[in-house]
């Protein structure tokens, strides 16, 4: 399921928050959360405020901003390279206390701090906005509420607007009680939806008498829209178009995969056990008409079955027993088992052994380091596009840049396992959400006259669960907006949706939900999101190019994206927040000293 805004909310117990805001506003998937605490240092001397937060690694940053006693100090949001010198200028003297890093799979943490004189308040304030990315069906919001003491005024506000129709909505929490549950309160209609959050002191308090706080924990609140069959929905503010695209009860393809599992010496232990287990529970959801094999690794790769074999019952069976005796030894030779899966799927093809109409893939799990760069160019010409190729690198000793470039090159994705307790959970819902591939070869066509600056809109697959974005703007004064869409299940098929521009607009007319130009803003998000991951699988002159294309974007829209860095002013010092990355570790921001 996907997660949309992620926090976590923690400011020092040495000052009162007197006031904890966090307001959400998702407006047809693209979600705008400000963040607003008010603190109080109630000591007779100053005191260090702390101001964090945890937002997903997939948002970007907008604004941040402190006032203090009146005076307020913004974050400017620049090119990265003109914070650079500052940064290696504190990092030279040893300071290294960052803004922004990564602090789990799916999250990244803001901080900050300030000295408070005595008796003085500081208001911080933090946005940033999101394309929520729909996965098995749903879109998630996860809250991480963790205020650390008993807050005043504590509210959080999530507003959706859907003018599809919200079809599911539902809230969790792993912290509230009877007596909180009393504190939440859900409104809904066809196409909005209001979920508030307001727990009195007396509700927020654990233990009578006492200062300690129940609020520490997830909130969850996950919701679906509804769905016609059509062509999907296109949806149209000032000029700028966004279309969705998600049927719903189509048949999948068969699939045809090979597994492709290091067991070399690193992958020893807690992680070897990991994968048996996650490996058996995928085996078990194969569907009936779908083919498999096994290709284990270390220093010399073994293939399980000199064919793939129809995921039978019993052939099912054989394999789990087969994983079960997997143990861990040797080196890591990635390039010759995936060669080798390739071979095998390239022999069984030839031979018309597999179901017409099918899907192949490759899943690989290594935690290993790649010998030679050789490697990537080797499966690139080998595979020549043919089969999917989807890339899980097993905790932070793997080359993620390795995988997540071989992963783009050959029309797959790269994931990272993290090595935690939940680590084959984690292998199970990566699969889950290629189980079901649904549709392939899909084309989003419109007028060529009509409409400038198109995200991505041919897509070599489909899943179940999940959705295709297009976004744009019009060129021209049309009245409507025709969309062929073609794609191939059984056979080849054309969709038509056709958009009354200014009936569409006219949606958008004077809701409290909206905020600004959000379509011009959810095309600037997708294209940066879709121009780096094609820069992750760009060399030379290229990469640059599409660096380039990132970054002026970035300065436009005002995101702080991977190109740019923002510069927060205190009265002592400034700090630059650069936006950490999955394929390293997290980058330090370091405090610059005026």
């Amino acid at each position: 399921m996907t997660t949309f805004p992620d926090l976590k909310i923690f400011i020092s117990n040495a000052i009162e928050i007197y006031s904890l805001h966090v307001d959400c506003k998702v407006t047809s998937r693209y979600a705008h959360t400000v963040i607003t605490s008010r603190v109080v240092n109630r000591a007779n001397e100053s005191k260090e405020a702390l101001f964090e937060v945890e937002l997903p690694k997939s948002a970007f940053i907008t604004n941040f901003s402190m006032t203090i006693d009146g005076e307020t100090y913004p974050g400017i949001i620049k090119e990265k390279k003109s914070a650079q010198d500052q940064y290696d200028a504190a990092v030279s003297r040893g300071q290294s206390a960052g803004l922004v890093k990564s602090t789990g799979r799916k999250l990244e943490q803001f901080r900050v701090s300030v000295s408070v004189a005595a008796a003085a308040k500081v208001n911080f304030e933090l946005t940033y906005e999101e394309l929520l990315k729909r996965k098995l069906g749903k879109y998630e919001l996860l809250i991480k509420v963790k205020p650390k003491q008993l807050v005043k005024h504590f509210q959080i506000d999530t507003h959706i607007f859907e003018p599809q129709g919200i079809s599911a909505l539902e809230t969790e929490s792993t912290f509230i009680t009877n007596e909180l549950n009393n504190a939440l309160t859900k409104v809904q209609n066809e196409t909005k939806a209001h979920i508030s959050f307001k727990p009195t002191i007396d509700q927020q308090r654990k233990t009578p008498g006492l200062d300690d706080t129940l609020l520490d924990g997830d909130f969850l609140i996950r919701y679906d829209v509804k769905r016609s069959e059509t062509a999907g929905d296109i949806q149209i503010v000032n000029g700028y178009f966004v279309h969705y695209f998600a049927p719903s009860q189509m048949p999948a393809f068969p699939k045809n995969v090979v597994f492709v599992i290091d067991t070399s010496g690193s992958m020893g232990g807690k992680k070897i056990r990991q994968t048996k287990e996650a490996m058996k529970k995928i085996l078990e959801d194969l569907n009936p008409e779908d083919y498999f094999s096994l290709v284990l690794f270390s220093g010399t790769v073994r293939l399980w079955t000199s064919s793939l074999l129809q995921a039978t019952e019993e052939n099912v069976e054989r394999a789990k027993r087969h994983v079960e005796t997997i143990s861990a030894g040797g080196t890591t030779d990635i390039n010759g088992a995936l060669q080798k899966a390739i071979h095998s799927l390239d022999k069984d093809t030839t031979a018309e052994l597999l179901p017409d109409q099918s899907i192949s893939m490759i899943i690989l799990l290594t935690d290993g380091q790649p010998t030679t760069g050789e490697i990537q160019r080797n499966i690139r010409e080998a595979n020549e596009g043919k089969y999917f190729l989807y890339c899980l690198g097993f905790g932070f000793d793997v080359s993620y840049t390795f995988l997540e470039k071989m992963a783009l090159e050959n029309g797959g994705v790269a994931r990272r396992i993290y090595e935690d307790s939940d680590a084959a959970l984690q292998l199970q819902g990566f699969y889950q959400e290629v189980a079901m591939p649904i549709l392939k070869e899909i084309e989003m066509k419109y007028p060529d006259n009509a409409v400038l600056e198109v995200t991505q809109n041919n897509f070599k697959l489909l899943f179940d669960g999940s959705e295709i974005v297009v976004a744009g703007k019009l060129s021209v004064t049309l009245n409507n907006l025709h969309s062929p869409l073609a794609f191939q299940h059984a056979s080849e098929l054309t969709l038509k949706e056709e958009a009354n521009i200014r009936e569409k607009e006219q949606v958008f007319q004077h809701q409290k939900y909206i905020f600004g130009n959000f379509i011009e803003r959810l095309w600037a998000y997708l294209t940066i999101q879709q121009l780096l991951e094609k820069s992750a699988s760009a060399d030379g002159e290229q990469r640059e190019n599409l660096e380039a294309q990132v970054l002026n974007i970035s300065l436009k829209f005002g995101f702080v994206t991977p190109l740019t860095s923002m510069v927060v002013t205190k009265p002592d010092a400034q700090e630059v927040a650069n936006k950490p990355t999955e394929a390293g570790k997290s980058e330090q921001i370091a405090p610059i000293s005026n």
